[in-house]
């Protein structure tokens, strides 16, 4: 027996809701010096990729965590900064007294959000 159309719409509306309902708010910078890497040396991994503040460094155990970062506004004089998509990175580095709570690579933080904001608010959630 197939499941109605209408019960897979109301499930997925409501799995979305309940990753939005646990997104953290903080902030986000940008950075484009990726290697060396505090939890990767100087082994790349690409462009896609963001440094944790003191708060969610946890002496390196996030290395590799990858998060769901989106752009929710600005932090600054510039309007509307967000391009309204998210991106998912991944952590490899840390960023000791950065002004945000993730530094993101430039290219990140380009999908989400005009550079020119310099810092933004965001949403994250952890995916892995």
């Amino acid at each position: 027996m197939a499941i109605p159309k209408s019960i897979l719409l109301i499930i997925g509306v409501v799995a979305t809701l309940f990753s939005i309902a646990l997104a953290t708010p903080g902030t986000a910078t940008f950075y484009t010096n990726y290697i060396p890497s505090a939890c990767y040396g100087n082994t790349p991994q690409g462009t896609i990729i963001a440094a944790a503040s003191d708060p969610l460094w946890n002496n390196g155990a996030i290395c590799g965590k990858t998060f769901n970062v989106t752009c929710t506004g600005p932090t600054n004089p510039v309007p509307h900064p967000c391009t309204g998509k998210s991106i998912v990175v991944k952590i490899v580095d840390h960023c000791p007294g950065c002004g945000g709570t993730l530094d993101l690579s430039k290219e990140a933080f380009s999908t989400i959000a005009n550079p020119v904001a310099g810092v933004i608010k965001i949403d994250y959630v952890q995916t892995s």
